[in-house]
């Protein structure tokens, strides 16, 4: 048996620049072949283990941070913050989606799309403030969720999350050589590479590829130089929404906002479908916890107070367009170009560009910060091998998690359109968000070894009765959007559901701040989610389901093996100190006990 010497002399730090099998499958069963096939018959055994544990408190912000080996430095403030939520959320969306939205779906209703819209993206911001300043680390959601819904519901969402981030940065850095080309007043693949390969791989990227590797060195320098900068790009992308709304009121003609209801409710809501992801990104803001100064302060000053702020600038910027031009007349590639130079305004186009550019710029500057930080706590639980997860000692940042979702995204970046991946992306954003709402309620209203059985079992089935109405609603719409029959049921359930857990009573109350009229609002938020997800096209479900069934695939043969024995190592390590501390003779001790 391993002494708490010999477990600690592990940890000790040694070259970041190392390589070798060790650091990246230390775990027990992968020594050998032979102690992978045992790992290997004991699947089943060991994924009703993962599947029934909980991580905790404790266990995230305290042990799980040493396979960091460093820590990350706390230079954050709110303002630092305050700026990120702006550079992660305010890119290319606002000035795209808006006109494709305003010109197909809502016309000058675009503006109610963006406040239902807005109000979902703040029901998520609501459940993601109280786990960030209750649990301050770097994995965001998929350290909460650890905590709350177990190893097995995190992977799901880790695996998402990593899909997301990689999928994510390549996206943006494609539309970054786009928007640039049109600064130059050039074809948008005019800058592309040209061959023979397959149908949307034909045209290869090599500014994507810079841009990525550019954001991502200054990520991996210093995460307080990458605050500065993303401080004035932020600055420069808000002069230009501001020309952007002074200048469309100025040439505002009311008559353009009638009709102002031309697709009728519906168009509203299948606008606010797609308009959802120009909200995209706050999350990030939650992954900088690690490294705020004071959490509890810092968190919900910046996350609440740039969001709202936000929402109220889309809001308004949805609300320039159709007044400047009918939104018939609306060009939806190019909607706020088009609309200026209706205006007599045909050199704005470029300025709109400009905006655009920096935009991109700065959500792939904080998306370098946050996927790396996901994917750092990710691997500290052993999900992805623990070699990602180790943090530099001068510069304080985890540049080995940096480089893998860079060169990822690079290698997408630069071959993939990506016109397929998209729908992916958002499909993988709404359901971590759902699934973020679903832990905060459990959260409330359970603790282990506190709550009563009966209440437990209660609790699971109002959250599924939440969840089928909620399902079930968003069914309806798809189905017949021009019924209202079967909300007489779903409504009802999702309401009933609703009040069967406000009935309960709470086990945990926030400490310093929490999200209000529990659990009305995260029920609501799963409401919302799943509503958005329904708006979908079905192809975007499949590649779901295919991609989840990859992921199963790669837990079951490595991330389920890993974890069970980080975990069962961990409960030996807490064993061997409680016999020490007592006293107790380690003849006493069954050594194999917990270990595969």
């Amino acid at each position: 048996m391993s002494s708490v010497k010999e477990v600690s002399d592990e940890v000790q730090p040694r070259s970041y620049w190392r390589c070798s099998k060790q650091d990246f499958f230390p775990e027990q069963s992968f020594q050998n072949w032979g102690t992978y096939r045992y790992a290997l018959s004991q699947t089943a055994y060991r994924f009703k283990d993962r599947l029934l544990s909980r991580s905790d408190d404790a266990n995230e912000t305290t042990e799980l941070r040493k396979q960091s080996e460093n820590d990350l430095k706390r230079c954050l403030t709110w303002w630092d913050l305050t700026w990120f939520g702006f550079g992660s959320v305010i890119g290319a969306g606002i000035f795209v989606l808006t006109g494709q939205e305003c010109h197909d779906h809502a016309g000058p209703s675009i503006v109610l799309s963006y406040v239902v819209s807005g109000i979902s993206a703040m029901l998520s911001v609501f459940c993601y403030t109280e786990f960030a300043i209750e649990i301050p680390v770097a994995g965001g959601s998929f350290a909460y969720l650890r905590v709350e819904l177990g190893d097995f519901a995190a992977f799901i969402t880790a695996a998402n999350i990593l899909l997301e981030s990689i999928v994510g940065s390549a996206a943006v850095s494609r539309s970054w050589t786009s928007y640039f080309t049109s600064l130059l007043n050039k074809h948008p693949n005019s800058l592309r590479i040209h061959t023979n390969l397959t149908e949307g791989y034909n045209l290869l990227d090599p500014i994507a590829v810079a841009v990525l590797a550019i954001a991502s060195a200054i990520a991996m320098a210093s995460t307080r130089k990458t605050s500065y900068l993303n401080w004035v790009a932020s600055a420069a992308n808000t002069f230009v929404i501001l020309f952007v709304l002074i200048a469309g009121f100025a040439h505002a003609d009311t008559s353009n906002l009638k009709p102002f209801f031309p697709f009728g409710a519906k168009g509203v809501f299948q606008a606010a479908a797609i308009v959802y992801f120009a909200y995209g990104g706050f999350d990030s803001i939650a992954t900088m916890a690690e490294e705020t100064r004071n959490p509890s302060r810092d968190i919900p000053l910046g996350l609440l107070g740039s969001m709202s702020i936000i929402t109220v600038i889309y809001c308004l910027m949805a609300l320039s367009l159709p007044m400047m031009q009918k939104y018939s007349s609306i060009d939806r590639d190019a909607a706020y170009s088009s609309a200026f130079e209706s205006v007599g305004m045909k050199w704005a186009k470029y300025l709109v560009a400009l905006g655009a550019l920096k935009g991109m710029t700065t959500v792939l500057l904080v998306g370098a910060l946050a996927q790396a930080r996901y994917t750092t706590h990710i691997a500290r639980a052993h999900m992805i091998p623990p070699w990602f997860a180790l943090v530099h000692p001068k510069t304080r940042t985890p540049i080995n998690a940096t480089l893998l979702i860079t060169i990822c995204a690079s290698c997408i970046a630069f071959f993939s359109s990506l016109d397929v991946l998209t729908s992916l992306l958002s499909i993988s954003t709404l359901f971590i968000f759902m699934m973020m709402a679903v832990a905060l309620l459990v959260r409330r209203y359970y603790s282990r070894g506190v709550t009563p059985k009966t209440n437990l079992v209660k609790l699971v089935g109002f959250l599924l009765v939440i969840i089928a109405s909620s399902m079930g609603t968003s069914a309806y719409w798809g189905l017949y959007p021009d019924e209202w029959i079967g909300y007489t049921v779903t409504v009802p359930l999702w309401f009933l559901g609703t009040l069967g857990i406000s009935l309960l009573p709470q086990q945990r109350t926030p400490k310093v701040w929490g999200v209000p009229l529990v659990p009305w609002l995260p029920s609501l938020s799963i409401a919302t989610n799943l509503f958005l997800m329904g708006s979908l096209k079905a192809s975007a479900f499949i590649r779901f389901g295919m991609c989840t069934v990859v992921m199963l695939i790669y837990y079951l043969f490595f991330g389920l093996h890993a974890t069970y024995d980080l975990a069962h190592q961990q409960q030996k390590i807490d064993t061997i100190k409680i016999v020490e501390e007592h006293g107790v003779g380690k003849e006493g001790l069954n050594e194999d006990s917990g270990i595969a």
